[in-house]
């Protein structure tokens, strides 16, 4: 029978990883991901948190008997933005947040 863990080891173990998630969670929420379409003719500005910063369109977009193209281009910048949002998030909290109950075997750390 292999030996019990110490548990004030265990939970020392659980307090650090939370650290380091809740870290790992400020960083992108504080950093700035970019989305493009049209080639760059609309640009759309997030941080990895999902919350949309900025949003600019090139000014020979702009046609008023074509305003639906223009519309979808803001969507398309937006869900580039999104995307990249989303896949730094994954990067950076995804490893930690898989570790949190399988190295330790506790469910919810």
């Amino acid at each position: 029978m292999p030996p019990q863990p110490n548990m004030a080891q265990l939970m020392k173990q659980a307090q650090k990883m939370q650290q380091q998630l809740v870290a790992a969670q400020e960083e992108v929420a504080n950093t700035l991901v970019e989305g493009t379409a049209g080639g760059g003719l609309v640009r759309a500005t997030m941080t990895g948190a999902g919350d949309l910063t900025d949003l600019a369109i090139d000014p020979k977009t702009v046609d008023p008997d074509d305003v639906e193209t223009l519309q979808d281009l803001v969507i398309a910048a937006i869900h580039d933005a999104k995307r990249a949002a989303d896949e730094l998030m994954a990067a950076k909290v995804g490893p930690l947040a898989g570790g949190m109950g399988g190295s330790l075997g506790i469910p919810g750390f």
